[in-house]
């Protein structure tokens, strides 16, 4: 749906700047949920995803299509794509990421600045409450006329492989010291930085991640994609990017060739080599699907997993597909992360290769942690409506 009317000018708003892209990045990311559940009773203005550096043959992963779909996502300009949230704007400002060179890097700031401040104003925004998710638009975002800002620290950015660590821990350590608040999905992640939020005044909280208990209701999924159901049971499945930094790609492997009675389904984008894995018989890579239908491949599973690599990536993160796994009611066996431990009732945390093997294998003899109905009740109260609303309060200047 392209932009048609506006709301009326002055109206209380919010931008978000996100650390995806809408157009081509999977819609279950936060910013997508947080922005959705906000624009309830307020235009939303979602900033695609700056970027972290210029894309670069030999050292960054598929250069030329990041380039063209972001050139493709910048040529659909702004625009209401949701029916169901009519206050949900969308745009891809022109940028160029140049965030080493200070020079351009502030003339960039200035240019994507002034694209936003036009667009909020086109949505009827004049002086918005601001959400940040991505360190390299911080630079954007200090220069809008705001009530308030807020850091959303949905991941440490600094840790991720591809990312110049220096740059980003510089402009992570800069908005946290500016902000008025920080909301933080892993307590591991807020307790290293609350220090230097609460050196700038600003108010740490832990904010977590919700579910969309709707979408990933295990009694309206519908029926079975085909190409799933080619799949012979028992499957073992795991859906989300598979990118080689995240997932323990030799752990999968392991897997596989321990249980070779069993089906590995892999549901998401690749952005790795898969070959090795998918010379194994009994592995299944059945490549992205929408938001709109990951429920649909969840609700096949037999056994989820969460193969995570044990890095500061996975330190300090917390994984949307929890909850949607627990949503769905189904088995989950993962390899460690901090937040993991909010959930052993209903998680089997695996230490170690051979018991990540072990617990699969008992899972799918029934032997499983929880039950369907305790996994789900167990996120019955983490909607993203709820977590909008920890949102609202900051932004009117209250703590909970």
């Amino acid at each position: 749906m392209t932009l048609e009317s506006t709301g009326t000018v002055g109206t209380v708003g919010s931008v978000l700047f996100s650390a995806q892209d809408y157009w081509y990045h999977n819609r279950a990311h936060s910013d997508v949920q947080l922005a959705r559940a906000l624009s309830a009773d307020r235009p939303v203005l979602l900033v695609n995803s700056l970027g972290m550096r210029m894309p670069r043959r030999g050292s960054t992963t598929q250069p030329l299509r990041r380039v063209a779909r972001k050139l493709t996502s910048t040529l659909r300009a702004l625009r209401r794509p949701e029916p169901r949230h009519p206050q949900l704007y969308v745009m891809t400002p022109i940028s160029v990421p140049v965030f080493a060179s200070p020079r351009l890097s502030r003339l960039n700031a200035w240019s994507v600045h002034v694209q936003v401040r036009m667009a909020a104003r086109l949505v009827g925004i004049r002086v918005p409450d601001v959400l940040v998710t991505l360190p390299t638009a911080w630079e954007v975002a200090r220069l809008l006329r705001s009530r308030r800002v807020v850091v959303n620290r949905s991941d440490r950015y600094s840790s991720l492989p591809e990312a110049d660590s220096g740059l980003i821990g510089r402009l992570e350590r800069s908005m946290l010291g500016a902000c008025d608040a920080a909301v933080y999905v892993s307590t591991a992640l807020m307790a290293e930085e609350q220090p230097l939020v609460r050196a700038g005044a600003g108010q740490a909280v832990l904010l977590g991640h919700g579910v969309d208990l709707a979408h990933f209701d295990p009694a309206a999924t519908g029926p079975e994609p085909t190409d799933l159901a080619a799949v012979p049971h028992p499957r073992v499945g795991f859906f989300g990017g598979i990118d080689d930094y995240v997932v323990d790609l030799p752990l999968v492997r392991r897997l596989a060739e321990a249980l070779p009675d069993v089906s590995v389904v892999l549901v998401g984008a690749a952005t790795c080599p898969l070959d090795d894995l998918l010379a194994l018989p009994n592995v299944h890579w059945l490549g992205m699907k929408s938001y709109d239908e990951i429920p649909r491949y969840g609700a096949g599973f037999d056994v989820a997993i969460m193969p995570w690599l044990q890095n500061d990536w996975i330190r300090f993160c917390n994984p949307v597909k929890t909850k949607e796994y627990l949503a769905l009611g189904l088995p989950v066996v993962t390899t460690p992360y901090p937040e993991a431990s909010a959930h052993l009732d209903v998680l089997a945390v695996a230490q170690g290769p051979d018991d990540f093997v072990a617990k699969v294998a008992q899972a799918l003899a029934g032997e499983s942690v929880g039950t369907p109905e305790s996994r789900r009740a167990s996120v019955l109260d983490d909607s993203w409506s709820s977590r909008a609303d920890v949102l609202r309060t900051l932004f009117a200047g209250r703590e909970d």
